[in-house]
């Protein structure tokens, strides 16, 4: 491949993370974002989650300088479908192949399985950011149109990217996550004081509903904590959630392994028990100033213990360890009433084929404005008080 102007680097294609050495690969990412670390994008790829034969083949993108030194990456998929992305665009395949078009395969820069916002523009320190950045997503661009595909797009990226993309010619792509933010409190009470007092009890109730009255318990279990039977119990939840959401579920028993061997320190497991069985539980991974909630599940049925697993132990433990933030995952406005309150995510678009581009950009105008009005609706039923003198007793 070329140069890519108007800095001097060149670009080439890695068909897998284990080609890049990882303090190369995580001198570029930071430590911010635990998803597009080198070793969570290698236990993705060394389990087969990540693969050709899974429709997720690894085909990431690098610039480097002159010397063979990484300035910048994009973690990077061949995509011989869309599931497993959460940026919806079956619509626009059916789309494209009503006129004849072949939308699959398609570029995808994104972490696989993974609606966690975060960088996918990966800039190394030491090189100028806007205009590596500008240079890198040319290089997509470059590369979408070598390849022939139908499409490029980067999906989850961060604001900064997103606006990046675009000066690129990409569209411009928003939807909503809900995430918890940390006002500064030192405990849970502190937390439940800033709520409406119907909401503050409605919340006390769920908690008290969730442990049946002291039957079920609950832990929390951080790296070396965490067993081998813990994880094969956590898998077996996840299996039973992922069968009944997708059909099949999209991670195996080997990448849990993995990730429990590679990430230990970032592993936060949240497990309920009831006479000492494991029945439910949920995975988070912790970065520096934010608890990423992931996956779900359980084998027996208990009202609001999903709301206890997954919410309430990930607020308590962000408070507990002074983190900024608790993301909860993808959807989900059933998170409002738990303190979890809508922000945008961000994806953009290469589309090739310009009669299709402009009726993708018409219809993303209309998209966009029915997220903003989303936000904002959603934002006026948040949960905490608007009256200072809104503590009645209970």
């Amino acid at each position: 491949m070329g140069d890519i102007e108007p800095v001097r680097l060149r670009s080439r294609v890695v068909r897998e993370i284990a080609a890049v050495p990882a303090a190369h690969w995580d001198r570029a990412t930071g430590n911010a974002n635990p998803f597009v670390s080198h070793r969570f994008l290698t236990a993705l790829e060394d389990s087969g989650c990540a693969s050709p034969r899974t429709g997720w083949a690894p085909w990431h993108l690098v610039l480097e300088d002159e010397s063979g030194a990484l300035a910048a990456a994009a973690p990077a998929y061949m995509k011989a479908h869309s599931m497993g992305e959460y940026v919806f665009d079956q619509g626009w395949a059916e789309a494209y192949e009503q006129t004849g078009g072949k939308y699959y395969p398609k570029l995808q820069v994104a972490v696989p399985f993974t609606p966690v916002p975060g960088p996918r523009l990966l800039i190394a320190p030491g090189v100028d950011p806007a205009r590596t950045r500008g240079a890198l997503a040319r290089a997509l661009t470059a590369e979408g149109e070598r390849l022939g595909v139908s499409s490029v797009h980067a999906t989850f990226c961060t604001e900064e990217e997103w606006r990046a993309l675009a000066a690129e010619g990409w569209l411009q792509r928003t939807g909503e996550q809900f995430h918890w933010s940390n006002n500064g409190y030192v405990t849970f009470d502190d937390f439940l004081g800033e709520l409406a007092s119907r909401k503050r009890k409605g919340v006390r109730k769920e908690r008290e509903q969730a442990l049946a009255g002291g039957a079920i318990s609950v832990r929390v279990l951080e790296g070396g904590e965490v067993t081998d039977s813990d994880w094969d119990a956590f898998f077996a939840f996840y299996t039973d959630t992922g069968n009944r959401k997708w059909g099949r579920p999209y991670l195996n028993r080997k990448f849990f392994a993995l990730l429990g061997q590679r990430m230990a320190d970032a592993v936060v497991l949240v497990m309920a028990y009831r006479d000492g069985t494991p029945i439910a539980g949920a995975l988070n991974l912790r970065g520096p100033d934010a608890l990423f909630g992931r996956y779900w599940g359980c084998t027996e049925y208990q009202p609001a213990l999903h709301f206890e697993v997954c919410y309430y132990q990930a607020i308590a433990y962000a408070i507990d360890h002074g983190l900024a933030r608790v993301e909860a995952g993808a959807q989900g406005p059933h998170k409002l009433a738990r303190g979890y309150l809508p922000v945008r995510t961000y994806s953009a678009h290469w589309i090739a084929d310009p009669v299709f581009r402009r009726r993708i950009a018409a219809h993303l105008v209309q998209e966009r404005q029915r997220i903003e009005e989303d936000i904002a609706a959603l934002a006026e039923f948040a949960p905490f008080r608007h009256d200072p003198g809104d503590m009645e007793a209970e």
